[in-house]
């Protein structure tokens, strides 16, 4: 049995070995294809990336379950689930934006235990145990949110998906934000936002198309590091489902709490819903 620093440790070599790979290619040629839609790219080095994980993770233990974005689900049945995201921010990586990181959380009979997120181009690592939060090794605590007014948010919404599904509303809700904050960012890397609101560099964070590889690990860090993360369900009945399996979620500081962001995630909440 590892204890939660020893799969922190593990989770930070292999978010760091992976990094130092992508820090090398970044801006270089690249076969660049789409997933889903265009919207949802992935290259070769996200590939590569996540095979340089996984060696680390079997390196070792060979009875760990793998969760990749990549790969899917590899080794066997096991109360020891990791979940990986080689490049969360695959669209900036792919651009040349150096706003990217490498997301690799671990959780242990279906509770998060450790985790790491790491910004190659920035060389930050943020990671957890259940212990506390950490950057670069030191203890990590998220300060105080900036009062109604002069708050920041960072957003993904409305993605391309959230468009089709909610139409113009989406567009008036992005409205309000904007209107209500000091400043709304769009970074394209769910992870690293949620890392910069542990950090206290943004004030709140939503996002309304994620995976269990893009959020477990930085979910953690910021619960550890003294905010709260949210679940979206979207009328999904989660039942004792795990935060970081919701398809959503908002990220906060402590006392983040801005009434027109209220209004307008409550009004995505019954937009899904129906």
């Amino acid at each position: 049995m590892h204890t939660t620093e020893q799969l922190r440790e593990v989770a930070e070599r292999a978010a760091r070995t992976a990094g130092a790979e992508l820090r090398h290619v970044f801006r270089g040629e690249m076969s660049v294809d789409s997933k889903r839609d265009l919207h949802d790219l992935v290259t070769e080095h996200d590939r590569a990336a996540e095979q340089t994980i996984l060696q680390v993770l079997r390196d070792e233990s060979e009875e760990w379950t793998v969760i990749g974005e990549e790969y899917g689900e590899q080794g066997p049945a096991s109360d020891t689930v990791w979940y990986v995201d080689p490049i969360d921010g695959t669209s900036n990586f792919a651009q040349g934006i150096a706003f990217f990181c490498v997301s690799v959380g671990v959780e242990v009979a279906g509770e998060l235990a450790a985790g790491a997120v790491f910004d190659p181009m920035a060389d930050l690592m943020f990671s957890a145990d259940e212990h506390g939060a950490y950057l670069d090794g030191r203890p990590l605590r998220t300060p105080q949110a900036r009062p109604h007014g002069h708050g920041n948010l960072i957003t993904g919404y409305p993605t391309a998906r959230d468009l089709e599904v909610e139409g113009p509303a989406a567009l008036a809700d992005l409205g309000r934000c904007i209107e209500a904050f000091s400043s709304v960012r769009r970074t394209g890397s769910g992870a690293l936002t949620i890392a910069h609101v542990a950090a206290g560099w943004t004030d709140v964070a939503l996002g309304t198309s994620v995976s269990p590889w893009d959020v477990a690990a930085a979910a953690l860090v910021l619960e550890r590091a003294g905010g709260r993360y949210e679940p979206l369900w979207f009328g999904r009945d989660p039942g004792d489902s795990p935060a970081h399996l919701a398809p959503g979620f908002v990220a906060r500081s402590p006392g983040a709490e801005y009434p027109v962001f209220e209004r307008v995630v409550d009004g995505i909440r019954e937009r899904r819903a129906s």
